[in-house]
């Protein structure tokens, strides 16, 4: 059974993380590091910001087998590469060494705002 943590509790847009603890720590930390990483490579087309930075990442969950499901969602139900970028999150997730695989769901509860963002974020797309 998966514990849930919150990754970084300082910003808004950090993800839930559940952990698994068959885990050594030092491994967890580094999965979750490099997982995070792997997101900031996914970028909406449409918005100069990578889809971490900008919220859309929900919940990170690392199971005792190293697969890792994603809740995510989008800036708008009617985002046009809405079929494509699950997909896109999956790829740079399992390219990350030691992830057995990925799954991405969808979910729009709650709806995606700018609050998520990061500073990060707001400073690319010049949101102050």
């Amino acid at each position: 059974m998966s514990e849930l943590k919150t990754y970084d509790e300082t910003q808004p847009n950090h993800p839930a993380v559940a952990t698994a603890p068959a885990l050594a720590p030092e491994e967890l930390d580094r999965l979750t590091d490099e997982v995070i990483q792997a997101l900031k490579t996914v970028y909406d087309p449409e918005i100069p910001a990578d889809v971490y930075e900008l919220g859309l990442i929900y919940r990170i969950e690392i199971t005792d087998e190293r697969f890792v499901n994603i809740d995510m969602t989008l800036t708008a139900p009617g985002c046009p590469v809405a079929g494509e970028m699950p997909g896109w999150v999956e790829a740079a997730v399992q390219g990350v060494p030691g992830v057995s695989g990925c799954k991405v769901t969808m979910v729009f509860d709650p709806p995606w705002d700018q609050s998520r963002m990061s500073d990060l974020a707001r400073v690319a797309l010049d949101m102050w």
